[in-house]
């Protein structure tokens, strides 16, 4: 038995490629189905938690006031006879709680914001009342 090499011309070879073609379909498919099926959520909605009421406020407290276009205002109890006593800026606001703190050591203090003031300028309140040292600050709701 001979071996006949025209028989080994007519034979084909088999190819050792994967065909990646209907996979690439499956992808383009795919990434246009994503691309124009709507967001489940609204990235530009934010919801907020709500709050409720403390089981018992407390007694005596320091106000801090924020009102629209930067106006501060700050008080105990936010029941003085005047109302609440308007600072200039900040920095007096600062001031004014140290001495008030200063007075009043265990009073927490509530700060609360207008529906027009920067959220900003609550935070930076937060912040400095924490830096000196007063341990219970809070947020007044309605």
């Amino acid at each position: 038995m001979a071996f006949n090499s025209s028989m080994r011309s007519t034979r084909r070879k088999l190819k050792a490629d994967i065909n990646v073609v209907p996979y690439i379909d499956v992808m383009l498919v795919l990434l246009i189905i994503f691309m124009v099926t709507p967001p489940a959520q609204n990235p530009s909605e934010i919801k907020l938690p709500s709050a409720e009421r403390s089981t018992q406020p407390p007694d005596d407290y320091i106000t801090i006031a924020v009102k629209d276009k930067g106006q501060l205002a700050i008080g105990v109890n936010g029941k003085t006879p005047q109302g609440l006593e308007d600072v200039s800026n900040r920095a007096a606001l600062v001031q004014r709680l140290a001495a008030i703190h200063a007075e009043h050591p265990d009073y927490p203090v509530l700060i609360s914001g207008d529906r027009d003031s920067k959220y900003d300028d609550v935070i930076q309140l937060i912040s400095e009342a924490k830096k000196m040292g007063i341990t219970r600050v809070g947020l007044a709701t309605k």
